[in-house]
Parts: C-alpha cells; sequence; structure tokens
C-alpha cells in the first residue's frame, strides 16, 4: 500500500525542480509536517540532497519539521504586541504547557510557535489558535484559553 508521501511523489512524473515547493506544500498539507522520511522520498524523486532539501524548506516558515498538536497556537511577536508585554504570555503559555517555540505537549493536544509579526498590530497582543484570532490577550488569560480548549477536546 502506497504512503500519502508516495503517492504525492508519484503524481509529479518527473515534471522537474520547479515543483519542489508544491510537493513539500502538498505533503504538508496532507501529512501536517515535512517528516525526515518524506525529504528523503523528495530528494530520491527529484534527484536533490536531502540537505538541499531541508535549505530549502527551512528557508520558509510555512514549512514545519515536525508534527503539530490539535491546537496550535502561534504568538505574536510583532513590535506593537512585544511592547504590550508578549514576553510574560510567552512564559505564560511555556509554565503551564511545560513546552517551548517550536515544541508539541507530550499528549499531542498543544503546539506552539512564536511568529514575527500577526498583521495585527491594533489588536495586540494577538495569539491565533488553529488560524482563530485572539486579541488583547493578557498573561492571566491563558489558563482559561487553555482549559476551554481541553473541554473542546474533552
Amino acid at each position: 500500500m502506497m504512503s500519502n508521501i508516495d503517492e504525492i511523489i508519484e503524481k509529479q512524473n518527473n515534471t522537474g525542480r520547479s515543483e519542489l515547493l508544491d510537493v513539500l506544500q502538498e505533503i504538508q498539507e496532507v501529512e501536517g509536517f515535512l517528516s525526515e522520511e518524506a525529504i528523503v522520498k523528495i530528494s530520491s524523486c527529484f534527484k536533490i540532497t536531502s540537505a538541499k532539501i531541508y535549505g530549502i524548506a527551512s528557508f520558509y516558515d510555512y514549512f514545519k519539521f515536525s508534527p503539530q498538536g490539535k491546537f496550535h497556537i502561534r504568538v505574536c511577536n510583532g513590535t506593537a504586541c512585544h511592547l504590550s508585554d508578549t514576553s510574560n504570555l510567552r512564559k505564560e503559555f511555556e509554565k503551564l504547557l511545560k513546552i517551548q517555540h517550536g515544541q508539541c505537549t507530550r499528549d499531542g493536544l498543544f503546539s506552539i510557535e512564536y511568529v514575527p509579526c500577526m498583521g495585527a498590530c491594533g489588536l495586540s497582543s494577538v495569539i491565533s489558535i488553529n488560524g482563530e484570532y485572539y486579541s488583547s490577550v493578557k498573561p492571566i488569560d491563558v489558563k482559561n484559553i487553555l482549559e476551554n480548549l481541553k473541554k473542546i477536546d474533552g
């Protein structure tokens, strides 16, 4: 039985290196991240070293190299949010979840990422969880946000 990765790569029919980003993107959409297995298979198909594939993919913030949690939390670290004390907001998430940037909780429920700017400066401090934005978030709000998400998972 073919894996999702094999099916995506097979569809390319060696169309050339110009399709590399499309393949990386599709694999991430299906798998949730780019695994070592995926990078090795892409390397073989496109006849590019795995190190080169990783180098290309790591240039883009979009690509992830480890699985994300069911609830992926993005914390804005842009200028307006930084001035609104996101450093303490990040510390609160880290304390309660016991993870740091780019990590996922052991149960797979939460992952966290700090991003340079989310483009919602007037709403600082801003976070997004699976694409849903939360504005004017303070460290005191973090516990309630996480508890509500756990109830959803319930």
